[in-house]
């Protein structure tokens, strides 16, 4: 039993040592054209991709896995050969993937997911809004333990995304490919393997400062026994945990305790060796970046860095580029100055928006001094040019005068029937006010000369003497306007009845 254990973890040590060594092509760019390819869904591997897997001694219906890596921005196929090991043979170049590294939590955090995720046929998207797509599942027991949200996360087409892993249509359609023919050949699911970046002792130091640390040490139980037997973990979750390879009596429960777990024996030997070997290197690793920090770029910053890939492209091609290429590692040192910069900055800031608001408020009181002035001045204007008028002695209330050019003429009223036979008398002009006072007065003037001579004279009396036409009422109290020469003011005079036809 001993000798057949040595010999298991002696064969998983050389194939271990093989995969190291061995030369692997990468096959970042795909022949396909899609202007040939009649049907998306029926795309058969091209002639060179079918030379390149008999080579590597796999079958074209063998089983499939997929690696991702986001801080390269990297998507890797592997498939089984003849020996049951698993080879890569596709590593693709993520086109778009969205957020930074971490798991998805919640629904519109723009996180794409980070785990091990199983894939069946139903998970494939023939008819996706992004040219084609394979669900990724999320999400999966762990996810809904640890109680993560979120929808439609996909591997898809297009190279957009918003939480998604997006490809260009090329990619999607040799992928869809190897996926069916997988399914074809007869495997039930396909494991997805998404991986913040590629755990190695280097890798696991640098990000050491991170706060997904303890999730990515999780992760990297799983990664390393992939790397131990190049054969896609058994994957179950337990007290809301992932466990790998693990055998048991009982079912495991993701949100419940984990039931006794035993790890293969030559499993756990090579893991042993793996993990002394995989120490050492930390240790190195931790040496090289003691005092030091890695700032994780933003998404936006990863878009600026490939920004002029966009360039002739529809607007929603939007490639992101990779976190190693926008991100910075920095000394404690660096970074202090960086923080005192960044916060006298905001100083500045804040000083410029407080000038800003007092300059606002002083100019709103300049403004309303300037329109005091402006009211005051003009008030002073009104009452010098009022000053000015009364000096001239204008100013007074206008007094209506009459209108020259309008003549007034009395209406004559119509004569009843039974006085059709008598003269109508001519009208007579109106006296003007004037003269009717004139003769008032003079009557007025007349009268007390008769009294003062009236001893004097002989008690005959004048008849002429005493025909004085009398003052009209009030003539002698109001002002009466004067005549208008220009218009004519014509008197009605009485009509007589008609039994007094023979009076003149």
């Amino acid at each position: 039993m001993r000798l057949t254990v040595l010999a298991a973890v002696s064969l998983l040590a050389v194939a271990a040592a093989g995969c190291t060594n061995e030369t692997l092509d990468s096959f970042d760019k795909v022949d396909v054209d899609l202007a040939r390819v009649s049907s998306k869904t029926g795309y058969q591997l091209s002639p060179a991709v079918l030379s390149k897997l008999s080579s590597m001694n796999i079958d074209r219906s063998s089983p499939m896995m997929l690696r991702i890596f986001k801080e390269e921005g990297r998507l890797e196929l592997w498939k089984s050969d003849r020996s049951n090991r698993f080879k890569l043979v596709r590593n693709y170049k993520i086109c778009a993937w969205s957020g930074k590294l971490g798991p998805k939590t919640r629904e519109g955090d723009r996180q794409a997911p980070e785990g091990f995720y199983p894939l069946s046929r139903a998970n494939m998207n023939p008819n996706s809004s992004y040219y084609l797509a394979i669900n990724t599942g999320f999400p999966n027991n762990y996810d809904r333990a640890n109680k993560a949200s979120g929808t439609h996360l996909m591997i898809h087409g297009a190279c957009s995304s918003s939480g998604c892993y997006s490809m260009t249509d090329e990619q999607m359609v040799e992928i869809f490919a190897f996926a069916r023919d997988a399914f074809d050949g007869g495997q039930q699911t396909i494991q997805l393997q998404a991986f913040p970046f590629r755990m190695t002792a280097e890798n696991m130091a640098r990000h050491r400062d991170n706060p997904n640390i303890e999730f990515w040490k999780m992760l990297k139980v799983g990664y390393d026994h992939f790397e131990v037997t190049k054969r896609p973990p058994e994957v179950n979750v337990c007290e809301k945990k992932y466990v790998f390879n693990q055998q048991a009596d009982k079912p495991f429960s993701p949100a419940g305790a984990c039931p006794a777990m035993t790890t293969p024996a030559a499993l756990e030997v090579a893991l042993k060796s793996y993990n002394k070997t995989y120490a050492a290197s930390y240790a190195k690793a931790m040496g090289k970046y003691q005092g030091t920090v890695w700032i994780e770029p933003s998404e936006a910053q990863r878009k600026a860095i490939v920004a002029d890939q966009r360039k002739g492209r529809e607007l929603a091609y939007a490639p992101t580029g990779n976190s190693l290429d926008a991100g910075k590692l920095m000394t404690e040192r660096e970074i202090e100055a960086q923080k005192r910069k960044a916060e006298e900055a905001e100083q500045r800031k804040l000083a410029a928006i407080e000038r800003a608001k007092q300059q606002a408020e002083q100019a709103k009181l300049d403004a309303e001094q300037q329109k005091i002035k402006e009211a005051e001045a003009l008030a002073a204007d009104v009452a010098a040019v009022k000053a000015e008028k009364q000096a001239r002695g204008e100013g007074a209330l206008p007094v209506p005068e009459e209108n020259p050019g309008v003549a007034v003429i009395e209406k004559k009223e119509k004569k009843p029937f039974w006085k059709l036979w008598t003269k109508d008398e001519e009208p007579r002009k109106v006296e003007p006010a004037e003269s009717v006072t004139q003769s008032a007065e003079q009557a007025t003037l007349d009268a007390g000369q008769q009294t003062t001579h009236k001893e004097a004279r002989t008690p005959t009396v004048d008849a002429s003497a005493q025909k004085v036409e009398k003052p009209v009422e009030g003539a002698g109290t109001l002002p009466v306007p004067e005549e208008n020469p220009d218009v004519q003011v014509v008197e009605q005079t009485q009509k007589k009845p008609f039994w007094k036809f023979w009076q003149k």
